[in-house]
């Protein structure tokens, strides 16, 4: 063990805390208006790791000198935060959301059910489903900013809003195991365990979809009697139709930046013409959500970088597993870590078994939705949905409770069927 290795250990922790405490920074700006926005700041879930991320930088430049710190960060794949961003933003974009929206809503229709309870059933089971084909980043979005108005919002019990968010998550994280390139932890061991699209759906895919399903059902039915229609939008009202082709063309953005997704100077030229698009026809469009992508990808580059000093530690307590406490000790693990990286370091292990690897990526994304930093795509629905929750802040002790039923669900659903 390095210096430098001890040091990124320790501010590793620290920006969990950080985490952690978060929501009191929201309180610390109201009761301290002079220094508010200093507290907001600290106060932002998505600044934390990017910002601890520099102190290790200036730590690491410190220590071995600054071309090592240079080479360090050089050294990390950024792909992933970017994709995220740029995901995130064409995804949030009008004509697409307008076009999931009357999908949905027609479908909605057919159900014997008031529209919004199929539209919350839909926002927890069938859009979080569909991430094995739009990736899991574009499924939380679309959920995201579905749900934010039905669910989100002052009226509904704070508890609920958490268990909603807790099944969101968690559905999310295993929504995407149908497929072989839509989940970040199934990416990281794909191709060194040779795992294709057969065996996700085989192995993992109708198992998740059960549990999917069970979870949004249940939280629908807990939530039935504090739904109503939502507030009517003005703005939304007067602006003009979105044509088919404008649709159309969104959705060819969508589409390229998904299958682009491992590309990074591909789908990030792509979503150049995509800016330019928008703003050739910005009478279609909505205000898109730059800021919000940008500080979702600035959370995941920060964990990217305080990451890669964690792997002399963790690579260990992967390896001395057996595999059903590689199962319990993995849906831990992912809470504090990220189940794209721990999935990502059992690659590493020479001659791990298939039943071990199961129970590895098994155990990864259950335990994706107990923490925002617990699989990727949460930094975005927490960056679209905290301003439904009090002081505008989502705590960490809030999610953890709302994720533990779905979270059980999943593991009872992987290792029983």
């Amino acid at each position: 063990m390095q210096t430098i290795q001890l040091v990124g250990a320790i501010l590793f922790g620290l920006a969990l805390i950080h985490t952690f405490a978060a929501k009191s920074f929201e309180k610390l700006a109201h009761r301290h208006p002079r220094h508010a926005g200093l507290f907001h700041l600290l106060g932002e879930v998505e600044v934390v790791f990017g910002f601890w991320a520099f102190i290790l930088m200036i730590a690491l430049a410190l220590l071995n000198g600054g071309q090592a710190a240079i080479a360090y960060a050089e050294s990390r794949q950024y792909t992933e935060p970017l994709f995220v961003f740029v995901v995130m933003v064409v995804a949030a974009s009008r004509p697409v959301m307008a076009f999931v929206q009357r999908v949905l809503s027609a479908l909605a229709r057919w159900l014997p059910v008031p529209a919004e309870l199929a539209l919350v059933w839909f926002g927890l089971a069938l859009v979080p489903l569909t991430g094995s084909l739009i990736t899991e980043p574009a499924a939380m979005t679309l959920a995201a900013l579905m749900l934010a108005p039905l669910i989100f919002r002052d009226g509904m019990p704070e508890w609920l809003k958490y268990a909603a968010l807790g099944v969101l998550f968690v559905n999310i994280s295993i929504g995407g195991l149908l497929t072989s390139y839509a989940a970040p932890p199934v990416l990281m061991v794909a191709a060194t365990w040779e795992w294709d699209t057969a065996h996700m759906a085989s192995q993992f895919g109708w198992k998740a979809l059960i549990a999917v399903l069970i979870n949004a059902t249940v939280i629908s039915l807990m939530l039935r009697k504090h739904l109503r229609a939502p507030a009517p939008d003005a703005a939304a009202d007067t602006a003009p139709a979105v044509p088919w082709a404008v649709t159309l063309i969104h959705l060819g953005f969508l589409a390229a930046v998904v299958v682009l997704g491992h590309h990074v100077e591909l789908f990030l030229g792509i979503f150049m013409l995509f800016l330019g698009f928008t703003s050739a026809y910005q009478r279609y469009q909505s205000p898109l959500i730059i800021k919000e992508g940008l500080l979702v990808g600035f959370f995941l580059a920060g964990l990217v970088v305080l990451g890669g000093m964690q792997q002399w530690w963790l690579q260990p307590i992967v390896e001395s597993l057996s595999p059903l406490a590689l199962f319990f000790g993995a849906m831990s693990l992912t809470a504090i870590t990220d189940n794209a990286a721990l999935t990502y370091l059992g690659s590493l292990i020479d001659g791990i078994s298939p039943h071990a690897q199961y129970m590895l990526m098994a155990g990864a994304v259950t335990g994706g939705g107990l923490t925002v930093i617990a699989n990727a795509p949460n930094p975005a629905g927490a960056s679209l949905l905290r301003r439904g929750f009090r002081d505008e802040s989502i705590g960490a002790l809030g999610l953890l409770a709302g994720a533990l039923a779905p979270t059980a669900i999943a593991a009872l659903a992987f290792l029983l069927l």
